[in-house]
């Protein structure tokens, strides 16, 4: 029997004090990729260099030691970069090691991916890789060419061979998810000392249109679900053998499906699952779901983010978000009544931003009152509804700059310099008036929760070498 041919699965060595500030979780992704890969024959390993925190050097070791013959990155946007780099030193390592790229960027972005990087890069996986890579490995193992996979993009002679679109998995319930394959001691929630956190999925897509979004795009604003039973069991699983404690879903609209989501919710309540579970959704499903919020909690749901991104209706018109104003703000406060935690994101920078608009968003984001408000620079992808709108005013290219923290665009009557200074006042003012308050809370699971998550924000994120002693007057 000949040996089998070996994958490694490399997380970008990215980091911006961003995504990895509250926790450490497992890439999702991988973890499918490895299971379907593995049941097609392959021996995969998934190596989390991100959140092992190793450089180039560490992870040129790692390819040397185990040897592969493909070698996977992904990246979004502000990470593909470090992606690239991945791939690279696998090429110098071992020029016969096939590379291969996917994720969200990639899939937009192969044209230029490719044509600035076809020494390194062999393959570019577009839309969801969990058939496609699998049957690009088998082909190539093969010897056979590779122009009948669908969903793949390659360089030959001088230009990019692009294939066929590959249909959206029919049944997310059969993939195999490889969690044996996860180093679970890697991944924890700070906020939740001892805890070890998952990431889930229970559903893919969203039907939404918001501009400045990558995911409707990617998905074609199409949404899957999986069955309420197997999500449940899989959390049980988790739970039961990994010992995870903490869920974070990687649902873009987890809610959508209100029959769905209330029998998620009836299941994890009569099975006692004990997984605290953390969230994104849409103002208008709070909304609806106003009168079982006290269900949410019964279930394991203490965090919700909920996509509020302005204070200004002109500005959610821009977004194409279909929400109002003052349906934020009660979808915040109706969280807040049941006992959930709160955030929430205001977006900065636009070509119309002035000092006075700013003072307007914190005062309005203030009066909101989410638990925990981001303020973030806009980052317009390269292939996103509102980028052809920014193209102008983008001033930054460096696509390891997108990552909120940075200002990318220019705004008509700020410089750079001043809407990026502006952005952490907002961040010291916000947090400067309701730190104080957070030991009056008289929830004590909120409050612990509350003061733990303000210091791991102001010790793990980008924040800290801004605001460093400046919000901080708590004492257990």
């Amino acid at each position: 029997m000949m040996p089998k041919q070996r994958l490694l699965l490399i997380t970008p060595p990215y980091h911006a004090g961003v995504v990895e500030a509250a926790g450490s979780w497992p890439n999702l992704g991988f973890v499918y990729l490895a299971g379907q890969a593995r049941a097609a024959g392959f021996d995969v390993q998934i190596y989390d260099a991100m959140t092992k925190n190793h450089d180039l050097a560490a992870i040129e070791e790692r390819i040397a030691e185990f040897r592969p013959h493909f070698v996977g990155s992904t990246g979004y946007t502000a990470s593909a970069p470090a992606g690239l780099q991945v791939l690279a030193a696998a090429k110098e390592i071992d020029p016969k090691i096939v590379t291969i790229m996917g994720g969200i960027h990639a899939n937009f972005m192969y044209q230029e991916i490719l044509a600035n990087n076809w020494q390194t890069v062999d393959f570019v996986v577009r839309g969801e890789g969990e058939e496609t890579l699998p049957e690009l490995l088998i082909t190539l193992q093969s010897g056979t060419a590779p122009d009948k996979v669908r969903g793949i993009a390659f360089w030959r002679k001088g230009q990019v061979v692009v294939t066929p679109e590959r249909p959206f998995c029919s049944d997310l319930d059969a993939l195999i998810p490889a969690w044996d394959l996860v180093d679970w001691e890697d991944y924890t929630f700070y906020v939740m000392p001892g805890s070890r956190l998952g990431l889930v999925s229970s559903s893919r897509g969203c039907g939404n249109n918001c501009s400045f979004c990558s995911q409707q795009k990617f998905w074609h604003r199409t949404f899957r679900a999986r069955r309420p039973e197997s999500f449940v069991a899989e959390l049980e699983h988790l739970r039961d053998i990994y010992g995870v404690t903490v869920v974070m879903l990687s649902d873009e609209y987890p809610t959508k499906d209100e029959a769905r989501w209330q029998r998620i919710l009836d299941l994890l309540i009569q099975r006692k699952a004990g997984v605290y579970l953390l969230l994104e959704t849409c103002v208008e499903d709070i909304l609806r779901d106003a009168k079982i919020l006290d269900r949410y909690r019964q279930a394991g749901v203490v965090h919700v983010y909920v996509g509020v991104e302005s204070t200004d209706p002109g500005r959610l018109l821009s977004f194409q978000k279909n929400v109002k104003v003052e349906q934020s703000r009660e979808a915040l406060r109706l969280l807040d009544a049941a006992g959930i935690i709160s955030e929430c994101s205001f977006v900065l920078g636009m070509p119309d931003e002035t000092r006075e608009s700013l003072a307007k968003t914190l005062e309005l984001a203030k009066l909101y009152g989410p638990d925990f408000a981001h303020f973030l620079h806009i980052a317009p992808w390269p292939y996103a509804d509102i980028y052809d709108e920014l193209r102008s005013r983008v001033k930054v290219f460096d696509y390891s700059k997108y990552n909120f923290t940075e200002p990318i665009v220019e705004p008509d009557r700020m410089s750079m310099e001043e809407i990026s200074s502006a952005l952490i006042d907002c961040y010291k003012s916000y947090y400067m008036d309701r730190v104080p308050g957070y030991s009056n809370i008289a929830d004590p699971f909120k409050r612990d929760y509350m003061i733990r998550s303000l210091r791991v924000m102001m010790q793990n994120s980008f924040l800290k070498k801004y605001m460093n002693g400046t919000v901080y007057p708590i004492s257990n």
